[in-house]
Parts: structure tokens; C-alpha cells; sequence
């Protein structure tokens, strides 16, 4: 697993070497980040269900001013800093000690909280679409972009409160489904 483009092209990322977490490959984080090119640039990044951190690591190699990452599991929280410091990257991030849930739930109520540009979610397959979107309206600007990936054989809600789908890619097994955040 390596960065794909940007300042940290070519660095690679450590992966865990116990079962439970399915990092997002190669070819599905290029096919990403091409669609999102236009967007990353300065942007603001949440990677929830970060695993080993490769979607907001990529994003900040490519421009993101930001990367927020949640994870809950000890061991790759770790690894996701292990990855961080292997890239360079000491500036511009944090790592949520917390669920998905707590976090965003954690994330929207802090005073100076500021909502993210782009939410990338990789959640457990196994999780339905819609549970894996709850909740993330209230930390995504409006006109914001929400990018879930999930099993291709699982279907992604049309909508899910203020987002809208507006495009999904297929990859192999593997889907990326985009939101836009309504006003």
C-alpha cells in the first residue's frame, strides 16, 4: 500500500498485520482521488473509520490544508501516527480516540468546531450504508461532499437527511458512493 500522487507519492503505508480491517487499495484510492482532484486543494478532510489512515494521508498529499482521522481501535490508531510520521506529516492533523459515533458526536459539538469539506466514510462491510451516513450531516458543510465506500452487493440510500446522492462508481466488489450536503 503507498500514496498514490502528490508530495508523499510513492511513500508506503504501514498495513496491520491482524484481521478486522480492510484497507482501501490502490486502484479504489486513485479512482477517488481522481474524482475528487478538483475538490482536495485546501479543503478540510474527515477519514472516519480511518483503519490505517491511507484516504486522509492521500488527501493531505494532495492539497488538503486538514485531516481529521477517527478510529477506535488502539492498535491502528497507532499505526495511522506511524503512517503520519513516515510521511512527514507533524502539522495540519488529529486522531479521534473514539467510534465513528462519538466522534462525530464528539467533533460537532466543540465551540470552535468548523465543518469538513469532504468526509471520506470506509466503514465495516458488514454495516448497512445508511447507519454508516448517520450522523454525518451535522460535521459536513453545506455543498459539502460525502464519498462512502462499501460492498458493491449493498445497496447506498438515494438520500440520507441533507445528503443527496449524486454518483457511484463501481470497483470490482467495491463501490464508492458520493453525497452532496444540502444547505
Amino acid at each position: 500500500m503507498r500514496v498514490i500522487a502528490g508530495a508523499f507519492k510513492g511513500r508506503r503505508l504501514l498495513a496491520p498485520r491482524w484481521a478486522g480491517v480492510r484497507p482501501t487499495s490502490d486502484k479504489v484510492r486513485e479512482t477517488l482521488f481522481n474524482v475528487l482532484a478538483p475538490e482536495v486543494r485546501d479543503a478540510r478532510v474527515l477519514d472516519a473509520y480511518a483503519g490505517t489512515g491511507a484516504l486522509g494521508i492521500e488527501a493531505l498529499s494532495r492539497g488538503a490544508k486538514t485531516a481529521t482521522f477517527i478510529e477506535r481501535d488502539p492498535r491502528v490508531r497507532d499505526l495511522i501516527a506511524q503512517n503520519l510520521a513516515h510521511c512527514g506529516i507533524l502539522e495540519g492533523c488529529a486522531i479521534i480516540r473514539a467510534s465513528v459515533t462519538r466522534g462525530l458526536d464528539a467533533l460537532s459539538r466543540a465551540p470552535a468546531f468548523v465543518p469538513f469539506d469532504i468526509v471520506l466514510l470506509d466503514p465495516p462491510y458488514e454495516l448497512a450504508a445508511a447507519d454508516a451516513l448517520t450522523g454525518i450531516e451535522a460535521v459536513t458543510r453545506p455543498g459539502g461532499l460525502v464519498v462512502l465506500e462499501h460492498a458493491r452487493r449493498r445497496p447506498s440510500p438515494d438520500l440520507a437527511g441533507r445528503l443527496v446522492r449524486t454518483r457511484e462508481l463501481p470497483s470490482g466488489s467495491t463501490a464508492l458512493t458520493f453525497y452532496r450536503c444540502r444547505p
